[in-house]
C-alpha cells in the first residue's frame, strides 16, 4: 500500500509579538506528520530568530524574495508551487493591507499573489487597528478573493489593553487548517440563510427598519460555506460584500423575504433564519409623501407572516435554527419561541448598550434545544459562526442519526 504523501504547510510569519506562537504552531503541524517550510519578514526576525523555525520544521527558513540559491532564482514560485496550504499567522494590520491591494514588495506579499492554493490568514494586531474601518474593509476584499481567516480572539493584548486583536490559538489553526473535505462538517448538505433588517414603507421616503446590520447571518454564511455546504442566502438590506461561490437574493420588505425564503426552504436541509424581520407593517403605503400637519398622527400596522414558525410547519421541514434579540427574561423568551414554533434550536442574545448584536463585530450567544444548552462567550462574529455551524451540524447529525 502507497504512503500517503505528507501535507505542505507554508507558513508565513510577520512582525508582530505573536510570532513566539507561530513557533508552536510550527511544533503542533509536525506533530500531525506535516511538512513545514517557513518564510518571515524582515520585521517577523526581529521578534523570533530564524534559527528557531529551522529547528522546529527541520527546513531552511526563507527570508528573501530573490534567493540566489535557487535553482531559477525565484524562490518565491518554487514556495507557491510546492505548498498544498499557506498560513499567515500572524498577519500584520500592513500585510493585510498590501495583499487587499495586490502590493508584493517582499516574500510573504509574494508569495500570496503567486499561491494557487488555500491561503489563510490569522490576523494579531491591538484591537483599535483591528476595528478601524479601513482594516475591517481590508478583510473583507480578502475574504471576496477567497481567503479564509482564522480569529483573531479577544482578551488581553501585549500593548495592555483588551479586546479583538489577539492570534487565535495554535492548537485552533492547527485543526482548522488539517481539516480533510471528508471532515467538513456540512459536506454536500443544502443550508439556507436569511439574513439582514426589512424595510415596511409608510410613504415613497420612509420606512420601518431596526438595528441589524446582517454581519451575523453573512458570517453564518461563510461559515458554513467553509464546511462544505450549498448555501442559499436571503438577504434585507445590507452594506456587506457578498461572499463568493454563494447563492444570494436580495430582498427589501418582509412580504419579499417570506416569499423567497418559502419558495427555498422546502429543498433545503438545514434554515438558519438570522435575520430581523419586521413583526409589523404599514396596513397601506401612501402613494405620495405623506406631509406634516397635525401635532400627532396614527399609523396603523398590519401583523407579518411569520417566517420561522411557517419553515418549521412544512410538511418536509429542514432541520430549522431560529434567532432571538432579547431585552429581558431571555431565557424564557427563547425557549418559549423554540417551543410555540416548533424549531430545533434557536440561538439568542442580549441587545442594548455594550452588549453586542447589533451594529458590532462582536457577540455572544446562548443556545438552546429540546432538553439541551449551551453558551457561546462574546467573540468575534466570525469566530462565532464557526462554533455555531459546528453545533447545528452536531444536532442535525443526531435528529437524522448519520
Amino acid at each position: 500500500m502507497d504512503t500517503p504523501a505528507r501535507k505542505h504547510v507554508l507558513l508565513a510569519v510577520c512582525g508582530g509579538i505573536a510570532a513566539y506562537k507561530s513557533a508552536e504552531l510550527v511544533r503542533l503541524l509536525r506533530r500531525q506528520d506535516t511538512d513545514v517550510r517557513v518564510v518571515m519578514t524582515q520585521s517577523a526576525q526581529e521578534f523570533a530568530s530564524p534559527l528557531t523555525f529551522q529547528a522546529l520544521s527541520g527546513n531552511p527558513v526563507h527570508t528573501e524574495l530573490l534567493d540566489v540559491d535557487e535553482e531559477n532564482a525565484m524562490g518565491h514560485i518554487n514556495l507557491a508551487r510546492w505548498a498544498d496550504v499557506v498560513i499567515i499567522a500572524p498577519a500584520t494590520a500592513n500585510t493585510l493591507a498590501k495583499c487587499a491591494h495586490g502590493l508584493a514588495d517582499d516574500l510573504v506579499t509574494t508569495l500570496f499573489l503567486a499561491a494557487t492554493c488555500p491561503v489563510y490568514i490569522a490576523p494579531a494586531m491591538n484591537q483599535a487597528m483591528w476595528n478601524k474601518a479601513v482594516t475591517q474593509e481590508n478583510i473583507r476584499k480578502l475574504e471576496r478573493y477567497g481567503v479564509s481567516f482564522i480569529g483573531p480572539d479577544s482578551g488581553d493584548q501585549a500593548c495592555g489593553e483588551t479586546g479583538l486583536g489577539r492570534m487565535a490559538e495554535p492548537a485552533d489553526i492547527c485543526r482548522l487548517l488539517l481539516t480533510e473535505p471528508k471532515d467538513l462538517v456540512l459536506n454536500g448538505l443544502k443550508v439556507l440563510i436569511s439574513a439582514g433588517p426589512t424595510r415596511e414603507y409608510i410613504d415613497p421616503v420612509r420606512y420601518i427598519t431596526n438595528r441589524s446590520s446582517g454581519k451575523m447571518g453573512f458570517a453564518l454564511a461563510r461559515a458554513a460555506l467553509r464546511a462544505g455546504a450549498q448555501v442559499s442566502l436571503v438577504s434585507g438590506p445590507v452594506n456587506l460584500p457578498s461572499p463568493d461561490s454563494l447563492d444570494i437574493v436580495q430582498v427589501e420588505t418582509a412580504a419579499q423575504m417570506y416569499d423567497a425564503v418559502l419558495a427555498r426552504a422546502g429543498n433545503a436541509d438545514i434554515y438558519i433564519a438570522a435575520a430581523a424581520v419586521a413583526d409589523y407593517s404599514p396596513i397601506a403605503m401612501e402613494k405620495d409623501k405623506i406631509k406634516k400637519q397635525a401635532e400627532q398622527t396614527n399609523l396603523v400596522l398590519n401583523k407579518n407572516k411569520d417566517i420561522l414558525a411557517d419553515v418549521a410547519r412544512l410538511n418536509n421541514a429542514p432541520f430549522t435554527v431560529g434567532f432571538a434579540a432579547e431585552t429581558k427574561d431571555l431565557d424564557a423568551n427563547a425557549q418559549e419561541k423554540l417551543c410555540k414554533k416548533n424549531l430545533d434550536m434557536i440561538a439568542a442574545n442580549w441587545v442594548g448598550q455594550g452588549q453586542g448584536g447589533f451594529d458590532s463585530e462582536q457577540n455572544a450567544l446562548e443556545v438552546f434545544w429540546d432538553n439541551g444548552r449551551t453558551s457561546l462567550a462574546m467573540m468575534d462574529k466570525n469566530q462565532l459562526a464557526e462554533q455555531l455551524i459546528n453545533l447545528i451540524a452536531k444536532r442535525f447529525n443526531e435528529k437524522n442519526r448519520i
